[in-house]
């Protein structure tokens, strides 16, 4: 039913409204600013730099030559459409929903899913330390990324406390048929693994069931261009979905199925919610998906060589720790050797403890301690962690050339 949401939006009525907009610290307001806390949220996503790199980052299917094929950033857009129309009809906080969506996928590494694993390797191996693109999403956005004040004074983004932890609560992997915010508040640094705490807010779990049902309709659209995907492949998933109409199985379809069943059986006692049919549906694409395009040899083809890439990355940056004198040993590595040495330089700079007084207009913080080599193994993994896949491919051909 329309509008069934709407008691409990995230609203100045709703009881954690006051939790929801907290910020870490004060951000600046002009008198005439006629934005919202949440649409100033979505401003500051979509000025940051990791929003742009998204462009240029996998989302199922490497460097394809295609320009319709979808990537990182196409993604964010789709899950903003999805989750607007459930939130809209539902009643909920639109500008909410719009500024996690643009949000929720800033911490994916390059190379996707798989870039991601390898980072959490060589996490586990040098900081006893998982890597996950939510809480790597949230670490961005709190430490990493900086913009500009009304002074020039670069500074973090300083989110919301809701569109940070519809960030870090955003997992689509929901396999249970009913889904309601939490209750408390909670320190989301408190997370230790994906999909540990439900989100805070109604339109976080909207992203939430959004993000699934955007992938699954797009990545076999995209498989099918590929030629990933057979006739007989598609045969066989319409017989698994016992599909008795003329529609074909396509993007349009699968969503416009999938968010109509949503919103007429979702309401405050049952949460979020599909009927059985429709949730036996998504489960049976998702298992298809994972079986015929993720799991699919050429799909996995370049695996080997997003390993081999960002494991000399690290290993190149890190053999160039020597304390305080660190950055003085990038500077001969980089005249001699290659420019990313300097480039990295040129990064950690406006995040390390060496930082030169007179650069007045950083005011962001200092995060990483440089009589500290964990300190600075953990820069160079979040460094990695920002590059678009052709950075990531470039900076690796600057290491081994001569």
């Amino acid at each position: 039913m329309e509008n069934n949401l709407q008691k409990v939006a995230m609203t100045e009525e709703n009881p954690k409204w006051r939790n929801a907009i907290q910020r870490q610290e004060g951000l600046y307001a002009r008198k005439n600013d006629l934005r919202s806390e949440f649409e100033r949220d979505y401003t500051r996503i979509i000025h940051c730099n990791a929003y742009r790199r998204l462009k240029h980052k996998t989302q199922v299917f490497f460097s394809p030559s295609n320009d319709h094929i979808c990537t990182r950033i196409e993604h964010v857009n789709h899950v903003g459409s999805i989750s607007y129309t459930i939130g809209n009809y539902l009643g909920l906080n639109i500008e909410l929903i719009k500024s996690i969506a643009v949000a929720h996928d800033l911490g994916h590494s390059p190379f996707g899913h798989k870039g991601e694993k390898i980072l959490d390797e060589i996490s586990k191996e040098q900081l006893g330390e998982s890597f996950w693109h939510e809480k790597n999403g949230l670490h961005f956005v709190d430490d990493m990324e900086l913009l500009e004040d009304n002074e020039g004074n670069r500074k973090n983004l300083n989110l919301t406390y809701a569109v940070r932890d519809g960030i870090i609560s955003h997992c689509g992997e929901v396999d249970e048929n009913s889904l309601k915010p939490r209750e408390e508040v909670i320190e989301l640094c408190d997370y230790t693994k994906p999909n540990q705490y439900k989100p805070y807010t109604w339109e976080g779990c909207v992203i939430k069931i959004a993000d699934k049902i955007s992938y699954i309709g797009r990545d076999i659209e995209d498989a099918i261009i590929l030629k990933v995907l057979s006739s007989e492949d598609i045969q066989e998933l319409n017989e698994l979905l016992n599909m008795k109409r003329k529609e074909p199985i396509n993007n349009t379809n699968i969503i416009n199925e999938l968010v109509i069943d949503l919103c007429q059986n979702s309401n405050i006692e049952q949460g979020l919610h599909f009927s059985q049919e429709k949730l036996e549906m998504m489960n049976r694409i998702k298992a298809f998906n994972y079986r015929k395009i993720y799991l699919n040899k050429r799909v996995g083809a370049p695996d080997e060589y997003f390993s081999i890439i960002l494991h000399r990355i690290f290993n190149s940056l890190a053999q160039c720790y020597n304390g305080e004198d660190t950055g003085k040993k990038l500077v001969e590595y980089g005249k001699q050797y290659s420019k990313t040495y300097l480039e990295f330089l040129e990064w950690i700079e406006n995040y390390w403890s060496l930082r030169e007084k007179e650069q007045i207009k950083l005011n962001n913080k200092m995060i990483y301690d440089m009589k500290k080599e964990k300190d600075y193994k953990r820069a160079i993994l979040d460094y990695i962690a920002g590059m678009t896949d052709n950075y990531a491919i470039e900076s690796y051909q600057s290491l081994i050339s001569f």
